[in-house]
């Protein structure tokens, strides 16, 4: 009965992941925009597993030991690549998508190993030294789309980098509606504090990527 219930709220999407290991994501039937896996996610999920990032049969593992919070997280697709990639992860976002995180977290478990996760909540704009000091890594996928969520983000993202923190921001470019005036907005006000570079497509993954969503590295001004 417990597992038609549950057939009943999730479907599933599957990543595999360059080693053949396949993450498994629960998405929400009904439910608010994180309650599914959006495509900037899994180009930002499948870049973390790039050459430059993760290169197993040359010993390099940039993601081994190093501290991942992940804003906006959704289903939590990017941290849980991060994990099993070694990393060490806090993928955070509202109250009411943290059943569907730590659903995804521990149906993911068996492929984390050196690595660890866990979901916890944050309201950008709001209090975060729980999320201090500054990790080594802030990842986010398609975070850039509510007109008042623009200003507490950055303002978050103030307080939670540090002057060697990597932000790394992935979105799709949306040409209709408000969206082009979100972004500019976002990009104007987070270009006060810091620099801001884009990754050309032939260093993402040549298949999960598209010219309409970027990836950005992001770092606080010195």
């Amino acid at each position: 009965m417990a597992a038609e219930i549950e057939q009943n709220i999730y479907f599933v999407r599957e990543i595999e992941k360059n080693d053949g290991c396949v993450l498994k994501l629960k998405q929400c039937y009904k439910g608010d925009v994180g309650c599914v896996v959006w495509d900037a996610a899994i180009v930002l999920a499948k870049y973390l597993e790039t050459k430059q990032f993760y290169n197993p049969s040359l010993g390099v593992n940039h993601w081994a030991s190093r501290t991942v919070l992940e804003l906006g997280a959704g289903t939590g697709v990017v941290g849980l690549m991060a994990a099993t990639l070694g990393a060490h992860v806090t993928v955070t976002d509202l109250e009411d998508l943290q059943t569907l995180l730590k659903v995804n977290i521990q149906h993911n478990q068996a492929l984390i190993s050196s690595g660890s996760m866990s979901a916890k909540v944050l309201k950008w704009g709001e209090d975060v030294s729980d999320f201090l000091p500054p990790p080594h890594y802030v990842l986010m996928a398609d975070c850039i789309y509510y007109e008042q969520s623009i200003v507490p983000l950055v303002e978050s993202l103030k307080v939670l980098a540090g002057p060697e923190t990597c932000i790394i921001c992935c979105y799709e470019q949306r040409t209709e509606g408000i969206n082009p005036k979100v972004e500019k907005q976002f990009f104007e006000l987070l270009q006060q504090n810091f620099t801001c570079k884009e990754i050309p497509l032939d260093k993402q993954d040549p298949e999960f990527s598209s010219p309409d969503i970027h990836i950005l590295h992001i770092q606080k001004k010195v």
